[in-house]
């Protein structure tokens, strides 16, 4: 799923205070020969609040068990997110289906402005001051991943500074 960035960091469960938000539930129906069929898709975001995220989709016919399986495959699903001073390092737009989000640092007691879906994935995260903006779809599914999106192509000085091969002073300072 995040073969795409290159600055990913997987984290492994084991050892995590981990919590999760449900985004959304949807039911889904299929009609059939004998009548409807009913079952239902959970989206959660599960995170510790210190930097690491993970989100997952879960299928079931009933509600309990498909918020069960979205949890787990939200774990297995855990990154690191950069994180300085309770807010992001930089601005950053994300970009999913017709989904857009944009997310913005803000100065400290900001809180964070944010609307359902991107504010379960930054509250996961562990974000406390921030503004961002949604645009396009509103779809939960894919806002959320719009906003992982963002999150993951986020990178700190110390990062750029390793990339780069330079002390960060110098990244500063130029």
């Amino acid at each position: 799923m995040y073969h795409k960035y290159k600055n990913v960091e997987r984290v492994k469960p084991s050892g995590l205070e981990l919590q999760d938000h449900l985004v959304g539930v949807q039911r889904v129906t299929k009609v059939t020969k004998g009548g409807r069929a009913f079952g239902f898709s959970a989206i959660v975001v599960v995170g510790d609040g210190n930097g690491v995220v993970g989100q997952g989709l879960g299928k079931s016919k009933d509600v309990a068990s498909a918020i069960a399986k979205a949890i787990e495959d939200a774990k297995k699903n855990l990154v690191r997110i950069p994180i300085i001073k309770q807010t992001l390092p930089h601005e950053q737009k994300g970009k999913f289906g017709g989904a857009r989000v944009f997310l913005k640092p803000a100065s400290h007691g900001t809180g964070v402005i944010a609307g359902g879906a991107v504010r379960a994935v930054l509250e996961s995260v562990g974000v406390h001051d921030v503004l961002s903006k949604s645009q396009g779809s509103s779809n939960p599914h894919n806002v959320v991943k719009a906003t992982f999106d963002a999150l993951l192509q986020l990178r700190s000085a110390s990062m750029i500074a390793k990339e780069r091969g330079i002390s960060l002073e110098k990244v500063f300072n130029g």
